[in-house]
């Protein structure tokens, strides 16, 4: 009888020894696949980016300018100060080479809206960076409203002298 129960007791030892290492098994397999799914993908994705060639963009078109005549207008000043001049060069910058000739019959225009605005100002209006970006600002919009519906980028100044 102790036979039968050691051959029992050993048969159930095997059986549950046998179970996990099934169970072990099955794990290892599951851990293998998941591996080498995982590099398998990662090689599909990142052979992917270095093949692709994407279509480069033209290059950006560089931009045209425009030259304004020389201005020299006298600043609004405090009665009895000395008569202080300001002389401006200016270059409009326009987005397309086809629109320079759209906008230079309206240079004249131009040229008196930018002498009427001139004239107003005070030598303090333009002191310092933020008193010519300000001024730079105000010249663009003044500018774009009178070339309407053709568009100036930015109004540069080439020099810029009060005396």
């Amino acid at each position: 009888m102790a036979d039968n129960e050691q051959a029992e007791g050993a048969d159930g030892a095997d059986a549950a020894s046998s179970k996990k290492g099934k169970l072990k098994l099955i794990i290892a397999v599951a851990g293998f696949v998941a591996i080498l799914g995982a590099g398998a993908g990662w090689f599909f994705l990142m052979r992917g980016h270095g093949e692709e060639k994407h279509a480069e963009a033209p290059p950006p078109k560089p931009p045209s300018f425009i030259e304004v005549p020389d201005m020299m207008v006298n600043l609004v000043g405090a009665p009895g100060e000395r008569v202080q001049y300001l002389r401006v060069k200016v270059v409009l910058e326009i987005k397309e080479e086809k629109q320079v000739e759209a906008i230079k019959p309206n240079l004249p225009r131009v040229t008196d809206l930018f002498q009427t605005y001139l004239r107003e100002l005070r030598p303090s209006d333009i002191n310092g960076s933020a008193g010519l970006f300000r001024l730079k600002e105000e010249l663009t919009k003044r500018v774009n409203n009178a070339v309407a519906p053709q568009q100036v980028s930015a109004v540069l100044f080439k020099e810029i002298v009060v005396q």
